[in-house]
């Protein structure tokens, strides 16, 4: 296989192959261990639904209707019917790279072997993915808990040839006419088929893995950026030296000194004031602790990853085929571990932020930057500078801390109180990318003002962040009179989300943490 399609086998997917999915067009392919399992164990269910034992989802109905006996004639009916109603989300739709990750994460459980499916079903799955037909979802619908059933079920709707989908184009198109397009057959679901396509954690899990993936270039960007204000506002490098580090062994911390230092060797205004006479003593908080605040959010994100992992090589289904081909009820379902770990994030993400901005509003008050002009104005009075840019930084911090709330703790008892307890994980996943969006565009504003006030400085900054105003600057022109901010600032979150802050860093400094 080429370096672009991924390989489902029984084993776990990675974080990167959920990405490259998701995001980068990757092919997908069933492989043959995968698909030997998924007929053995179906040869289980298929003796089970012939037998006169009831079992949940195969010869019953579902939650609080499990006491309810199908006969044979009807359990197609009974497939069909739970994921047409259980396909009601509503609100505006889904990304879909958010979509896709879901898709390919329910077939990498599938491709476990463990939840009693034909593998027809799980090459469908694969089918669309590759076709670049994308199920539309709504934004609610998921309680976390049974999985996350109504997300999913747009998925498995659109295997039915029903519903609609995005095709690769974008277009919206009944699902029905986008598969025959395609050459894609609809699958007609058999017992227990539905129910297995809709008892996952794979929305929340896909929307975390590529929260993690997004954090971790961020989290290097503010490192980055608070690099450029410690320098521009004539801070000391001294307090990132990896003794002073050692004394406090945080992981993270270390590692967010060490891209600090780098950004800041070589600089010849850091120079200037190393001085024994110097009058600056000690650096304001946002400088002098930015490791410790981004250090901190490091090791949370490695925490959230390692739960991650952990979710990647589960087969969360209800009822679940053991290995010794049992079917057994279960609670896997249930969220929370994923839910704590979304809510968890949201916390250093709001506080990253909140650090960054209180250094862009040091860069523009005149009594606390060091010989800058007032918001770093061409003609102060005349012009505002970047005034306003702060207000929106600080706009963005005030929902962050809103959108830090946990999610998980708001249990709402559904199914007529069958399942009383629920984990709330697809909106914490939901707010989490929100704020990331939040954090991007407050780093964005930080490394705008940051490169002006270089500019501004007399002497030359350090070669890495040298090469980051640079990279600035290739997109937003440097001081001068006012200018519309709202499309340089747009223009720089673009760079931030992009990862050319660091790539241009990188460049001077090779990889940073």
């Amino acid at each position: 296989m080429n370096d672009s399609t991924v390989e489902i086998g029984m084993g776990p997917v990675t974080p990167e192959q959920v990405v490259a999915v998701a995001r980068r067009e990757a092919r997908v392919a069933l492989a043959p261990d995968a698909l030997a399992a998924l007929a053995a164990t179906r040869r289980r269910i298929e003796a089970l639904a012939a037998s006169d034992r009831p079992v949940y989802g195969v010869s019953t109905g579902f939650g609080a209707l499990a006491t309810r006996h199908i006969p044979i004639d009807r359990r197609a009916d009974l497939q069909r019917s739970l994921i047409r109603s259980h396909a009601a989300g509503t609100g505006p739709e889904v990304e879909r790279e958010v979509v896709r990750a879901m898709m390919l994460l329910r077939l990498s459980t599938l491709a476990t072997g463990r939840t009693g499916v034909r593998p027809v079903v799980a090459e469908t799955y694969a089918a669309l993915l590759n076709a670049g037909l994308t199920p539309v979802v709504h934004e609610y619908g998921s309680l976390g808990c049974s999985g996350d059933l109504a997300p999913l079920a747009h998925c498995a709707l659109a295997v039915m040839g029903e519903g609609y989908v995005r095709d690769a184009s974008g277009e919206r198109r009944p699902s029905a006419e986008a598969l025959a397009d395609a050459g894609i057959t609809p699958v007609t679901f058999a017992e227990k088929e539905g129910l297995a396509l809709i008892n996952g954690t794979d929305g929340m899990l896909g929307q975390l893995i590529l929260a993690g993936h997004d954090l971790a270039g961020l989290l290097t960007t503010a490192d980055i950026t608070a690099a450029m204000s410690v320098e521009a506002l004539l801070g000391t490098p001294r307090v990132f030296a990896p003794d002073l580090q050692t004394l406090r062994p945080q992981p993270g911390q270390a590692a967010g000194a060490r891209v600090i230092a780098a950004m800041l060797q070589g600089s010849e205004i850091a120079a200037s004031h190393a001085v024994d006479d110097c009058p600056i003593v000690q650096d304001a908080y946002s400088l002098r602790c930015a490791p410790q605040v981004s250090g901190a959010a490091r090791d949370t994100l490695a925490h959230c990853l390692w739960v991650a992992g952990n979710e990647l090589a589960a087969a969360i289904d209800n009822p679940v085929v053991t290995l010794d081909g049992r079917v057994e009820s279960n609670g896997n379902f249930h969220g929370a571990p994923v839910a704590y770990a979304l809510d968890f994030l949201a916390i250093p993400v709001a506080d990253v932020a909140s650090m960054s901005e209180r250094r862009t509003d040091r860069l523009l008050d005149v009594r606390r930057s060091h010989g800058l002009p007032p918001f770093l104005a061409g003609d102060p009075g005349v012009d505002s500078g970047h005034m306003i840019l702060q207000y929106s930084q600080a706009g963005i911090v005030a929902e962050l801390k809103r959108l830090a709330a946990p999610a998980s703790v708001d249990s709402i008892p559904s199914s007529a109180m069958q399942e009383d307890h629920v984990s709330m994980g697809w909106h914490a996943a939901r707010k989490l990318r929100r704020a990331l969006d939040g954090l991007a565009r407050v780093l964005a504003g930080e490394a705008l003002s940051a490169a002006r006030a270089l500019d501004l400085r007399e002497r030359r900054p350090a070669p890495a962040t040298a090469a980051v105003r640079d990279r600035v600057r290739t997109a937003v022109e440097g001081p001068g009179p006012d200018r519309f901010v709202a499309p340089e600032l747009e223009a720089v979150v673009g760079l931030v989300k992009a990862g050319a802050l660091i790539e241009a860093a990188e460049a001077v400094t090779g990889p940073l943490e």
